[in-house]
């Protein structure tokens, strides 16, 4: 957690501080392995603050003659170098990449930085030669560098440094320069000639204060606000001397200002993107510092601040889209991953699905999909009973029946569900005409019924001549998919065979998402909608008191696994259900009727795309009834219902999923990904239910309670009471 860096040591160090080092520092990014090149006075090499970490390849780049070694004979590189790398060692500062090393190259010609009397000049104005300059960074390049710092200012760049420049952005090498330190509108000419040879591999820093206004002595971004950025550089602690903090005989610490020190916070925060994403070059380093800025001054890109200020904790967030690892789909972070049907209730709850995805510069992130999925809407059965505003017209005879269910409200055509559902206002209205049915009998032993918007389980029943109590809320098993769909239309034959009764039935529609699906490319909060179509058999026989019925129904699905969607990047290709539906009715005493169903599903996906085998489903809904009829009067009836709509028992979505990801190679690993499918609720549902004629009209009564609704473990109970009461005129 960032919260363990906050010692006095942190406290104390600014630009940490400032630009949210922490936040990379906490996920183990320290710049370990990765080389900043200081391109300026040289390092203090006894300094406790580099101990260990100053590289091998550190050098004098003015001449092999003048044997000064690389040593520092001033504080400018040290201070640069302490701003960038600066030990975690529990005294003085820690810079920004802590466990990077520094190659220092001194560069400064020689005595430009020391008094006539050959002491070292603090306010001297150290002199820096372009070839020297340019062999410095051409060196840097060769011997392993990914950063390279050049808080230096002055005159246009000649031909030698924007030429080594160019080779070094070229080899995927990050360069800062400073701006200068003059207040002008305009970075200074050597930092601009810098930034338009580095064709995007560099950054031109301006100083900000502490509270992130720019510092007056600061360089502007002016004409090269594209690729200007400022960070920390003024009142930065602090000075050291003979590798302390240098506190004088009144307590105080000497800071000091420039932007030659915003420069190195923008260096060390490149150093811990290199380490924690060793695949960037360093144009995309320089580009995603740009990008995650925070934005100060006019809004978006403007000419005081360029960019905005440096937001370390901003560029370890994935940028652009992300996709997962090996994979050419796109899967934002913002989106849906899936959404659950009503057999599954709250299975996603407490969901973990760790993965790896890729941003828009290949960085690899280890994420946990979990939160991104969705549980079902859960269902209003009430609304559909009593708030449909429905009107259902019917006629035949003996050879013929006609039914049709109608949209009574005259305002908007909803099926049960779709209050629920929140159908658009064009489907409402293509919904006037909810549902329809015909049935004719072809000959003595042979029925046909068609359906449009109406199951093929609803003809079946009809076709069998069964008769089911009424309920409001408590459902029967048989012919529940466990999910939210749409029949389009529908068909059942049925065909008497001696005293058994064989029915073959199939339809076709729509399953509905029983959420939205937030696609941030696609829908827009819109509901998907994919095809589902079932074919089945059932055999009945009565025998005696006793109805039986013995069917099985296959579904398929195009899209879906058991109406449960998920994103296009794991390929769900849909999947196959057979269910096995059994019911039974005893009339076991004169108006009285015992009944039960029973259905058990087995689900398989289809496979492809991330989707692997193994990724089964086993499913069941249950319902005992009892019933009289003739309770108050001639054709009323009363019942009593206990049932548990259909529920994913076992079973679950295996996923091939990238689990890890080699920068070496730039390919993922693989493993197996489960997702349990599998609620913890349980829904059960009891009723008790009165239906029968009252003042002149059709009336019904409901005392029902449903435990766990939706399969929700948390969810209270739903109880209450509803009464419906209708009539024509």
């Amino acid at each position: 957690m960032a919260s363990q860096f906050n010692t006095s040591e942190f406290r104390r160090s600014d630009g940490p501080l400032q630009h949210n080092a922490a936040t990379a520092w906490a996920a183990a990014w320290t710049g370990q392995g990765v080389t900043i090149a200081v391109v300026d006075t040289g390092i203090d090499i006894d300094s406790p603050e580099f101990a260990g970490r100053i590289s091998s390849a550190s050098r004098d780049m003015f001449s092999a003659s003048t044997n000064r070694g690389y040593n520092a004979t001033d504080d400018h590189g040290t201070d640069v170098a302490m701003v960038a790398a600066a030990a975690r060692d529990s005294t003085g500062i820690l810079g920004i990449a802590w466990g990077a090393s520094i190659m220092a190259l001194r560069s400064d010609d020689p005595n430009s930085c020391v008094s006539d009397s050959g002491s070292t000049d603090p306010d001297a104005d150290c002199q820096f030669a372009d070839d020297t300059i340019a062999s410095a960074i051409d060196y840097a390049a060769a011997h392993g560098a990914k950063v390279i710092n050049l808080s230096l200012g002055g005159d246009p760049p000649s031909a030698l440094v924007t030429s080594a420049v160019s080779r070094a952005a070229a080899a995927g090498v990050f360069i800062v320069v400073a701006a200068g330190n003059d207040g002008n509108a305009n970075p200074d000419a050597f930092g601009a000639g810098v930034d338009t040879a580095g064709s995007g591999a560099v950054i031109i820093a301006g100083s900000v204060d502490e509270n992130g206004v720019i510092s007056d002595f600061s360089d502007r971004a002016g004409n090269q606000p594209d690729h200007f950025l400022t960070a920390r550089g003024e009142a930065v602690c602090c000075q050291y001397r003979d590798g302390k903090m240098y506190i004088d005989g009144d307590g105080y610490v000497y800071l000091f200002s420039g932007t030659s020190f915003a420069a190195p916070q923008i260096a060390g925060a490149a150093a811990l993107l290199a380490q924690a994403f060793p695949n960037l070059t360093g144009k995309q380093i320089a580009d995603i510092l740009l990008r995650s800025a925070f934005d100060a001054g006019v809004t978006g890109t403007d000419t005081v601040y360029g960019r905005g200020i440096l937001d370390i904790a901003k560029a370890f967030q994935p940028i652009g889209t992300t996709s997962l690892a090996g994979s050419t789909t796109s899967l934002p972070l913002s989106d849906s991953s899936g959404v659950t049907s009503a057999a599954m209730g709250d299975a996603t709850a407490r969901a973990s699905l760790q993965t790896v995805v890729l941003d828009e510069y290949k960085r690899a992130y280890g994420v946990d999909l979990g939160p991104t999925l969705r549980g079902a809407v859960v269902s209003q059965p009430l609304h559909g009973s009593v708030g449909a505003g429905q009107r259902h017209v019917s006629a035949g005879n003996e050879k013929a029946a006609v039914a049709f269910t109608i949209d009574a409200s005259r305002e908007r055509g909803e099926m049960p569900f779709t209050g629920l559902l929140r159908l658009s206002r064009e489907d409402a209205e293509q919904a006037r005409v909810l549902a329809g049915r015909v049935a004719l009998q072809l000959a003595p032993y042979t029925q046909v019924a068609f359906g449009f918007a109406e199951s093929g389980d609803g003809l079946v029943a009809q076709l069998q001549g069964e008769d089911r109590p009424a309920f409001m809320i408590a459902g029967g098993s048989v012919g529940d998919p466990g999910l939210y769909r749409t029949t389009d239309a529908s068909f059942a034959l049925r065909r008497q065979l001696g005293r058994w009764g064989l029915t073959l039935s199939a339809d076709s529609g729509k399953t509905w998402s029983a959420a939205y699906m937030h696609r941030a490319a696609e829908l827009r909060g819109q509901r998907d909608r994919s095809g589902v179509s079932d074919f089945g058999f059932a055999l009945d026989r009565r025998f005696g008191d006793i109805t039986t019925s013995l069917g099985l129904d296959w579904m398929r699905e195009d899209a879906t696994m058991l109406g449960a969607e998920f994103h296009d990047a794991f390929g769900l290709a849909g999947a196959d259900t057979l269910f096995l539906d059994a019911r039974a009715g005893w009339q076991f005493a004169r108006n009285w009727r015992l009944g039960g169903a029973l259905r058990n599903g087995w689900t398989a996906a289809h496979g492809g795309g991330a989707v692997a085998r193994g990724s089964r489903l086993t499913s069941r809904a249950w319902s005992l009834d009892l019933a009289r009829s003739g309770v108050f009067a001639s054709g009323d009836s009363l019942a009593f219902r206990v049932s548990q709509p259909l529920r994913v028992e076992s079973g679950g979505l295996n996923l091939e999923l990238p689990i890890d990801y080699s920068y070496a190679t730039l390919s993922p690993t693989y493993g197996i990904r489960t997702l349990s499918l599998t609620p913890q609720g349980r829904e059960l549902d009891a009723e008790l239910a009165w239906n029968g004629r009252l003042l002149m009209g059709d009336a019904a009564a409901s005392l029902f309670i449903r435990k766990d609704p939706g399969h929700y473990a948390d969810l209270p109970l739903d109880e209450g009471v509803a009464v419906r009461w209708a009539t024509g005129f």
